[in-house]
């Protein structure tokens, strides 16, 4: 176990666009760098001043959109990828010089990266033996890993991974990083590969296996009901930047600016833009949001501000239910039934609009239909248009 701290990490890669020209003729890496700096375009930032503390024993999941830098995180973290700048520290211990077979780190990849010619048990076994820890100890470490995988991990140990379903190879996969004792569990969106059901059943497993051990983890994942599932914190990113960190309901109830905000939640945030403040109001087109007392003490007149509002602050009416308050009207896209809660949501567009609302089950509902949109002003949002940050 250990207490992992990243120090305003930066890592660029070469243009995508111009690498084959550079490679056709050969050039080292650090020529390549040294002539494409990024303030030239030349460059794709891949990690931006990333600083970040995980405890000890905590899991940390980090979330984000394809392409946001979750993946090339993890493999600066895991020593994989080596041309960054900044600090990486396990324990206090700048890790920058030491390999990563050195650093006893439990990886759990999308694509399980199983010895295809060893069986399970020489899947777990391969570690020790490259580290030429005796037979009598490399026992004993899977028999124990066996009995904290559970029930019908021992029926997989002689079966080569073309034998398994996607689930077992993930359970091979899970039991051969935990047979290291690993100081870091390192996980790459490990259940993406796996159908509905497998998911539910994997991600139980691996939060039971996180738990009992203790083990300091980042998870690497694009589905939020993975995160909501498994992080004791959340780490948002966004171009090559963490955003913001905390748990998931600070992170909804708190966003700090309307990526977050805009990103997290099923549905997400709906962001209406285009209004700007007239004395103590926000003019939206043709309605007037009365702002809160500390909202209207931080904004200018004239402001560019933008709307947030979650489906929970939205009530769905048939018709105009009370000229008191604030109404929105719209047209109805789609709606789903949610017969846990015995309501339905509600996707309403208005015009260059779209946002969310809630109703409930009686209310008869048809696309196209024209509803009325009741807003709860205690749970509005706003935002700086052109810094994106709340207000």
């Amino acid at each position: 176990m250990a207490r992992i701290q990243l120090h305003d990490v930066n890592l660029t890669f070469p243009d995508p666009l111009r690498e084959p020209v550079y490679r056709l003729f050969a050039l080292k890496k650090d020529r390549i760098q040294e002539d494409m700096p990024l303030e030239t375009g030349g460059g794709v930032k891949a990690l931006d001043g990333i600083s970040l503390t995980v405890p000890d024993g905590q899991i940390f999941v980090v979330l984000g959109p394809s392409g946001c830098g979750k993946s090339t995180l993890l493999r600066v973290v895991a020593g994989v990828e080596k041309n960054y700048t900044g600090r990486i520290l396990y324990d206090g211990e700048d890790v920058h010089n030491i390999p990563p077979g050195d650093r006893y780190i439990g990886m759990v990849f999308q694509n399980y990266a199983l010895y295809p010619n060893f069986s399970g048990e020489g899947n777990l076994s391969f570690f020790f033996k490259m580290h030429k820890i005796s037979d009598e100890k490399t026992r004993e470490r899977i028999r124990y890993t066996s009995e904290v995988m559970g029930i019908g991990f021992n029926e997989l140990l002689p079966r080569r991974p073309g034998t398994l379903s996607g689930g077992e190879r993930q359970r091979v996969a899970l039991g051969r990083a935990i047979a290291r004792a690993p100081r870091l569990f390192l996980f790459d969106e490990p259940l993406s590969n796996l159908d509905a059901k497998l998911r539910v059943q994997t991600r139980s497993e691996i939060k039971r296996l996180l738990h009992r051990f203790g083990i300091t983890s980042l998870y690497v994942t694009h589905d939020q009901v993975e995160a909501i599932a498994l992080a004791d914190q959340i780490v948002i990113m966004h171009e090559g930047k963490i955003e913001q960190v905390g748990t998931y309901p600070h992170l909804t109830e708190h966003p700090i600016n309307m990526f977050v905000a805009g990103f997290l939640g099923v549905p997400p945030m709906a962001l209406l833009s285009g209004g700007f403040i007239s004395g103590d109001k926000l003019v939206l087109d043709d309605v007037l949001i009365p702002l809160p007392r500390l909202v209207s003490a931080l904004v200018q007149e004239g402001q560019a501000v933008t709307l947030g509002m979650r489906r929970e602050a939205v009530n769905v009416l048939p018709g105009s239910a009370s000229t008191n308050g604030i109404q929105l009207r719209g047209e109805v896209e789609s709606f789903e039934s949610d017969y846990v809660h015995h309501r339905q949501t509600v996707h309403i567009r208005q015009g260059r609009w779209n946002y969310s609302g809630v109703c409930s089950l009686d209310m008869k509902l048809r696309i196209g239909q024209s509803v009325y949109a009741q807003i709860d002003p205690e749970h509005l949002y706003f935002f700086d248009t052109y810094t994106g940050l709340r207000i």
